[in-house]
């Protein structure tokens, strides 16, 4: 790990100003620089650095942080890349300190959180470098169309077949924090084994970097066909993506950003230049996993199977989406073909006839409205009334007024009724007029009209 002073030390030395204005313009504010963010659309510049406390802020998308932070959002550098990038701009040599692993028992429940990171940090190189040594996991990934170049930039690996290979990668298997990282199990008896065998290795990597656990998939017909760490410390699945660290840029040079369902569909869709994509881990998107999109672009688009199992995965997407949808921004669902992924499609047909499908994409409003009326007979005022129960908690969580105000219109219109009606049967608030300055907004203007001692004040 690199030593917290150094980073301290880095940040005394570099110029925030000087990272940002390598990359973007910056006007003068007062004390403070002002530009149009880069990490959302806008027109009028809300996005912020302070020279004298050597910080970004853009009061539209609420992204924030230091310079190293800045080289992490708008150029994809994983954490330790960012740092030895800033450090190359200043002539700081970064420290290379060996990784520190546990190697007694003295751990409580939770082992410290750096300790993991390195603990994992370790079990990826080991991986990685079994995969360069088995030949049949370098065949199965060749049969799938990958390269290597693309196995590389996702540090893709190989657990072999056996017990305890681990044991190579550690000098003592014993150790509390090789159960606690996720890596091992140990057994009622007390005999311990690895969680992962003979399976190709996906390291998941946090924001900043770091590997914080991993998915593995088989080579063959066995089940389950992905294994994903379990939650620990430094690892919940509801809060991260896998190929996000990866996708940063793509993600921001297309305008969106596709979250499909496993890990070779992002590696299989990169191997396509198909780059601005993610996926969940093992679990269903979670409100977490849309208001972390929804900061890094203006467009979601989920893309499922097109089978009964997908559609029910696109729904609990779109009702966890639909409280956090705000005006300007979109939210479309794909849905393949029966008998295709996205990377058997993108394979067999090609990057741009897998783009036209997403170009094509269902906005959120068209496929709830599909799915509200699919089931209840809309020629009969039972099933309208259903019809309008079953849209109720729906409407009742969205709080972007234009939107709102469109959906409930055309609920009323398919329910035979008005909008006043459809209000006050299903105890609806008002929805803001679409010509009112949201809050955020107004802030903004005030802000950027705002005196010297205005500005010092906003950004305390």
């Amino acid at each position: 790990m690199i030593p917290k002073s150094f980073v301290q030390e880095l940040l005394g030395r570099a110029d925030i100003v000087d990272v940002i204005e390598s990359h973007l313009p910056l006007k003068r504010a007062g004390t403070n620089l002002v530009a149009c963010c880069p990490f959302h659309n806008e027109k009028t510049p809300s996005f912020t650095v302070s020279p004298s406390k050597q910080f970004y802020h853009c009061f539209g998308c609420g992204a924030h942080g230091s310079a190293i932070g800045f080289l992490m959002e708008y150029s994809g550098y994983g954490y330790v890349e960012a740092i030895k990038e800033l450090a190359s701009r200043v002539g700081m040599q970064v420290p290379e300190i060996a990784a520190r692993v546990d190697t007694g028992h003295s751990a409580g429940v939770g082992s410290d959180v750096e300790q993991l990171t390195d603990v994992l940090q370790r079990a990826a190189q080991f991986y990685k470098a079994e995969l360069k040594r088995s030949e049949r996991a370098i065949a199965y990934l060749k049969s799938r169309g990958l390269t290597g170049d693309i196995a590389a930039r996702f540090h893709l690996g190989y657990a072999p077949a056996g017990w305890q290979n681990l044991n190579a990668a550690f000098d003592n298997y014993q150790a509390r924090s090789l159960v606690d990282a996720g890596l091992v199990i140990q057994g009622e008896d007390g005999k311990r084994y690895d969680r992962f065998r003979d399976r190709i290795m996906f390291p998941i990597v946090s924001q900043r970097g770091q590997v914080i656990g991993f998915g593995g998939r088989v080579l063959d017909k066995s089940e389950p066909k992905y294994l994903n760490s379990p939650e620990t410390p430094v690892f919940e699945k509801g809060r991260e993506l896998y190929g996000l660290p990866q996708a940063r840029r793509p993600i921001r040079d297309a305008g969106r950003v596709l979250v499909v369902e496993g890990y070779m569909d992002v590696v299989a869709l990169a191997q396509f230049e198909v780059g601005y994509v993610c996926a969940a881990l093992g679990t269903a998107t979670t409100p977490w996993h849309v208001q972390k999109l929804l900061r890094q672009t203006d467009e979601i688009v989920f893309c499922f199977d097109g089978d009964t199992a997908g559609r029910k995965a696109a729904w609990r997407a779109l009702e966890n989406s639909v409280a956090h949808l705000q005006d300007g921004k979109q939210i479309k669902f794909l849905f393949l073909p029966e008998q295709d992924d996205p990377d058997s499609f993108v394979r067999r047909e090609g990057k741009a006839a897998f783009e036209t499908l997403i170009d094509a994409a269902m906005p959120l409003s068209e496929f709830a409205l599909k799915h509200l009326t699919a089931t209840v007979d809309m020629g009969s005022a039972e099933g309208r009334a259903k019809f309008l129960q079953d849209a109720k908690p729906l409407v009742k969580q969205i709080s972007a007024p234009i939107f709102a105000l469109m959906l409930r219109k055309r609920i009323a219109e398919l329910a035979g009724i008005t909008q006043t009606e459809l209000e006050q049967r299903l105890e609806l608030k008002t929805p803001r007029r679409g010509n009112e300055v949201p809050a955020r907004v107004a802030r903004t203007r005030a802000w950027l009209a705002s005196s010297h001692d205005d500005l010092r004040r906003a950004l305390a």
